[in-house]
């Protein structure tokens, strides 16, 4: 059963409760049909390693809502309200819930009003899966009899009303429980195409061609090493030898402690003695 959470949408206490959620417009992303997010980004928002990004048109569409929701009431003679309802780890912000309960609003402003795509397609009766996806965890969560998709262009808007679908709950689920497991593990998911930022400018492509040409001779220079090395290890015929500026020095080394092995460390949660994450960086050759 949902309950009503008392935060203000926007706020520093309404941020946090987003990162420790599972919220109506991050379920696109779990399920990789987001057009803006992919799974890595929305991974490092949840540990708090990155803050969640606002660009033009979320301001454009926190700004525009009051009006929006003015208009779609003065065109339904409904009174809607915003406010956060959660069930269980789920959660949904809400543009607009009836004090009924059984009716909920969800306000997109796109930035070319009725020439953007979105109003194109409610217009013909379409609405993008990826705003099916945030519509149906919000009528999940929220146990609404519907729920009104309300495109507005800054002066009217128009109203595509989508049903609950409870067929497409367990998917929402599933992917949301793999999507936790990797943040509670830390394990990255892996990168998708909006992970990747293609460059062929000449700053760039000056600065790849001078490390292809490096790390080539780095390799060159990396084999003969190992191949001298191995030729004095050959030669070296006591515990240490020296000579010519070298010195080969036979050794033992104590073998690494399988901390998995230990019985008495089965029932303990070592996340607690983690470090901090921290960000490194691996250069590769290709893609």
């Amino acid at each position: 059963m949902s309950t009503i959470v008392n935060l203000v949408q926007g706020s520093a206490e309404w941020q946090e409760h987003r990162r420790t959620h599972r919220n109506a417009s991050e379920t696109p992303v779990v399920l990789g049909v987001s057009p803006w997010t992919t799974p890595y980004q929305l991974w490092q928002q949840k540990l708090g390693l990155v803050k969640p990004q606002v660009n033009a048109a979320m301001l454009r569409g926190s700004e525009q809502e009051p009006a929006a929701r003015a208009a779609y009431e003065r065109q339904t003679g409904l009174v809607m309200k915003p406010l956060v309802l959660v069930d269980g780890e789920y959660s949904a912000s809400l543009d607009g819930y009836t004090l009924a309960g059984d009716r909920i609003v969800e306000i997109k402003c796109p930035r070319q009003g009725r020439a953007s795509s979105l109003w194109k397609s409610v217009q013909s009766r379409f609405l993008p899966e990826h705003y099916q996806w945030q519509v149906q965890h919000q009528l999940m969560v929220t146990k609404a009899d519907i729920a009104d998709v309300f495109v507005f262009d800054g002066a009217e808007g128009v109203v595509f009303p989508v049903a609950p679908d409870p067929s497409t709950w367990p998917r929402i689920w599933a992917a949301w429980d793999k999507f936790a497991a990797l943040v509670a593990t830390k394990s990255p998911p892996p990168l998708a195409k909006g992970d990747v930022c293609e460059r062929s400018d000449p700053e760039w492509a000056a600065a790849a061609a001078a490390y292809l040409e490096a790390k080539r001779a780095a390799d060159t220079v990396s084999k003969t090493l190992d191949e001298v090395k191995a030729t004095l290890v050959a030669l070296a015929d006591h515990t240490s030898v020296s000579g010519g500026g070298v010195t080969v020095t036979r050794f033992w080394k104590s073998g690494v402690v399988e901390y998995k092995k230990i019985p008495e460390l089965q029932a303990l949660d070592l996340e607690q003695y983690r470090a901090p994450a921290r960000e490194e960086v691996r250069v590769a050759i290709g893609r």
